[in-house]
């Protein structure tokens, strides 16, 4: 009996074996397969189909790797065989060791490149209306987890895989969008009622060197603190029209920080990919000049990789759930070293692009599995590079030198044969001490709250900071203890300098003489310009008290109460502070009476508390949540003082989210600013004096003033049939016949308006005494500056800012803007004489560049960036540049700020 229960137990136990390893098929889960038309998987059962597989498989492991910005899961599914499976912390442990090459010797990196796996990030989903992306991802786990063939065996023996769900929250809201729909010829992903990231929509992937949003936080711990892949690969949608998909190689121009190791790698990996197509017989794979993508911009999730030595693979492709047509280019069906194998126009379904994508897969895990020992001792070899560049003499090649070298010759006037320089010209600027790299930066600890979000940025990027634990001296400057230093000998050198150096970007023209090449997004960013960080570049090696903060630990900013001992009156806290607003914001709801000049703001005892306790407890506990600096105070200030006082703030939105006004709605949560969304039927139909006290208009809200044309502009927005009832009060656009009356009646009746970037359109339809400085006279009329003679394509210039004037009050009297496409003004003389308008900050030299591209920059000179208007009882103020641009320009905040006070 016993031996009947014995292998009773025996064959159960078999029989429960081969259950788990059952791995259930996309269609007994989802009812319909992976590329089927007309069907999209919501998130909800994409999460439970991802559950099954972990629990059917001993090939997964699968992890949280944090909660979105609507609160949901964030999953990776790490795949590998389950012998890896079993020693993942090992694999891991070595990937670190690899990516830092900190004490590694060659020989150890060898051992350890023999001993490791390579590490392939693989996501889906980021933009979520490119469907395929997330779709993709579902497919290969299934088709990775269940062939078993030998190429498939060797790359999970070879490879640990790093299945990434980009952004679950717009998964839940395209999918459930689409579905809606009974009848399938009616579903479609267009038109969709918010944006499907929280806050900020298709700019989720222009986060990933600030990395405000939970995903980018999440995604990032993993790439650059806990695994640190060889490859990334990141999937979006749509290709060049007439092409499948693009992908790499990718067109110049590259960043000049990176590692050749890196660019070649790159190659290398894009060639396997377009040849594994080739091979299949799956032709329409475009790279190089065939699309627009290139390698220059830090920001995106692929392009954040490269600063990091991590061959990071975008592919653009074509599809939808709806069947499509690939249209007829004729210039695409002409075969070269970009397109080499043409697609000929025909009906495209979703299930094409879904084959595509495993196969594009596959290709880069063959890749990864062939050559592991090659991906794992190039990115120590490229780490070890940046290491060694950081701790000597380093001279970055760029456009920029290549003019100095130039400028010297024309100096000496000396003659070019052809294109060859003597070559002693190249001493003069190579082995130019003061042109070197920096060896470190020092940011002191006695700055502003902004100093810390900085370094918390550079810590989420697995970047190295050391703190001072006691006071130090660097080339004869004393800084304090708690000071923060950043050493360039380190592995993700590429990511640090280019957070803290300008951008140097190359004229790019399609032609000498033609128009520029727009760059894929900015041509300069430069956070610690554009977040206005006091810091020091330090050419020569240096040391100190310093010790390493653990990767990955982020920093609190240090409040404190200077004279906490006094019989206290009242506090003062520094106007230069951009956390002072969430303690103005919170002290407002307490009910305090706050004042303010040029330099500080007030808050006194004055009967607004239950006791004094009760106060100094609340300011105590402002200081540690905030980090700001309270100054006792034993009497009321004799300075004069304005008092704050909150206004019932409205910021314009409209129908399926702007990206601009979703920014700034995150930034207002943050700094704890109340506010409701203004949409255009509010505007048309509502006393807006009732309701608000200031409306804030980003970019893009105005359109422009057409001269000649109706006086209403043609709807963007969906048409109310098709739009259910619960979004139907947000449609609609600005228009001329109502909305620019009602926002004229609004100022005129002592409201206040802030406009942002396009938005200035607003003055020009209010007919102020401004007129557009970026002109030219052409036979007697103006016309807007070609781009063969002025173009500024997203890069950071400064301007001038008449700090001693209220709205500024807080400011430098120079700041770093972010300038794309950006209005320029020229304002009335005798406007500005009766007051009428105020300059607020201009460019004040021909050479306002900081970093980036700008061509023709000296048009800017004298030109006026933001003014002040009166209009009626009303002011307008209004701002070219974006000074809120993707809560990176944090140095421009007070300049939205200072007007959403009384």
């Amino acid at each position: 009996m016993r031996k009947i229960i014995f292998l009773g137990g025996v064959f159960l136990l078999a029989f429960a074996t081969i259950q788990a390893q059952t791995i259930p098929s996309p269609k007994s889960h989802f009812g319909f397969n992976i590329g089927d038309n007309y069907h999209l998987a919501t998130f909800t059962q994409t999460e439970a189909y991802f559950k099954k597989l972990a629990a059917a498989s001993n090939k997964v492991k699968l992890l949280v790797i944090g909660k979105t910005e609507e609160g949901r899961n964030q999953y990776m599914l790490i795949v590998s065989d389950p012998s890896n499976i079993k020693q993942l912390d090992k694999y891991k442990s070595i990937s670190q060791k690899m990516a830092r090459a900190e004490d590694l010797s060659e020989a150890d990196a060898k051992q350890l490149a023999k001993d490791g796996k390579s590490v392939v990030w693989i996501d889906g989903g980021l933009h979520a209306t490119e469907v395929v992306g997330i779709h993709q991802l579902i497919q290969t786990l299934y088709t990775v987890l269940t062939r078993d063939d030998e190429e498939t065996k060797r790359i999970l023996k070879s490879t640990i895989i790093l299945f990434v769900h980009a952004n679950p929250d717009g998964q839940e809201l395209v999918s459930n969008w689409y579905m809606r729909n009974e009848d399938t010829l009616k579903r479609s992903t267009e038109s969709l009622p918010r944006l499907y990231e929280k806050y900020i929509g298709h700019d989720n992937n222009r986060d990933f060197f600030m990395l405000n949003m939970s995903e980018s936080k999440n995604m990032s711990r993993q790439l650059y603190i806990e695994w640190m892949p060889q490859i990334l690969y990141n999937h979006h949608q749509t290709g060049p029209p007439g092409t499948v998909v693009a992908g790499p190689p990718y067109r110049d121009p590259f960043n000049y920080v990176y590692d050749p190791l890196l660019v070649t790698g790159i190659d290398a990996v894009g060639a396997a990919m377009s040849s594994r197509l080739n091979a299949e017989g799956k032709p329409g794979y475009t790279m190089k000049s065939g699309s627009v993508y290139s390698t220059w911009w830090n920001g995106g999730l692929r392009t954040a990789a490269y600063y990091h030595n991590i061959i990071g693979l975008l592919t653009e492709i074509i599809g939808n759930p709806t069947p499509s047509k690939i249209p007829l280019v004729p210039n695409r069906l002409i075969p070269n070293s970009a397109t080499p194998y043409p697609i000929e126009p025909q009906q495209w379904y979703f299930k094409n692009s879904i084959d595509y994508s495993v196969s594009l897969n596959y290709a880069v895990l063959n890749y990864a599995s062939r050559y592991k020992d090659e991906l794992l001792f190039n990115i120590y070899t490229m780490g070890k590079n940046s290491i060694e560049a950081g701790s000597k003499d380093n001279w970055t090649l760029s456009p920029k030198k290549v003019e100095l070298l130039n400028d010297a010759v024309k100096a000496d006037k000396k003659e070019m044969k052809g294109d060859t320089l003597p070559l002693e010209y190249f001493s003069k600027v190579y082995k130019n001490k003061e042109l070197r790299d920096p060896r470190g930066y020092i940011i002191t600890a006695n700055q502003t709250t902004t100093a810390t979000s900085f370094i918390n940025i550079l810590i989420n990027s697995g970047i190295q900071v050391q703190q001072a634990s006691s006071a130090f001296s660097v080339a004869g400057k004393n800084y304090p203890s708690g000071s923060y230093i950043v050493k360039t000998n380190q592995a993700f050198r590429p990511h640090l300098l280019d957070m803290f150096e300008p951008q140097d970007h190359p004229n790019d023209f399609q032609y000498p003489g033609g128009p520029p090449v727009r760059p894929y997004d900015a041509a300069g960013w430069t956070p610690a310009f554009t977040m206005g960080l006091q810091f020091d570049r330090i050419l020569e090696d240096f040391t100190g008290p310093f010790e390493n903060i653990a990767y990955g630990d982020v920093q609190s900013p240090k409040g404190n109460i200077i004279n906490s001992e006094l019989n206290t009156y009242g506090y003062s806290f520094s106007t230069k502070e951009n956390a002072a607003y969430k303690v103005v914001n919170d002290l407002l709801k307490e009910g305090a009476s706050i004042y303010k000049n040029k330099d500080s703001y007030y808050i006194g005892y004055e009967n607004k508390f239950t006791d004094f306790t009760n106060f100094k407890s609340i300011i105590s506990k402002m200081s540690n949540e905030h980090g700001v600096i309270f100054t006792a105070v034993t009497s009321k200030p004799t300075d004069t003082l304005q008092k704050v006082q909150p206004l019932r703030i409205a910021l314009w939105d409209r129908y399926g989210g702007s990206m601009s006004s979703g920014w700034v709605r995150w930034i207002f949560e943050q700094y704890h600013f109340p506010f409701n969304l203004l949409y255009v039927k509010e505007i048309d139909s509502t006393n807006l004096n009732d309701k608000y006290d200031v409306i804030v208009f980003v970019e893009g809200a105005i359109p422009a003033l057409r001269t000649g044309s109706s006086s209403s502009w043609e709807e963007r927005a969906p048409k109310e049939n098709d739009i259910p009832e619960m979004y139907k009060a947000q449609l609609g656009s600005i228009t001329a016949q109502k909305s620019i009356p009602a926002l004229q009646q609004f100022l005129n009746n002592g409201g206040k308006v802030v406009t942002i970037g396009s938005s200035a359109n607003l003055a020009y339809h209010l007919n102020l005494p401004v007129r557009n400085a970026l002109v030219e006279m052409v036979n007697g009329a103006e016309r807007n500056l070609p781009g063969e003679k002025f173009y500024i394509p997203g890069s950071v210039m400064q301007v001038a800012v008449n700090n001693n004037y209220a709205p500024n009050w807080g400011m430098e009297n120079k700041a770093d803007v972010y300038f794309s496409t950006s209005p320029v003004f020229k304002l009335s003389p005798e406007a500005i004489a009766q007051k009428q308008v105020i300059p607020l900050a201009w460019y004040p030299t021909p050479s306002t560049l900081r970093s980036g591209w700008a061509f023709g920059q000296a048009y800017l000179q004298d030109g006026v960036a933001a003014f002040e208007a009166n209009v009626g009882k009303g002011k307008l103020f209004v701002y070219g540049p974006e000074i809120t641009f993707r809560a990176q320009t944090h140095g421009t905040y007070k300049m939205l700020f200072n007007q959403l006070y009384k």
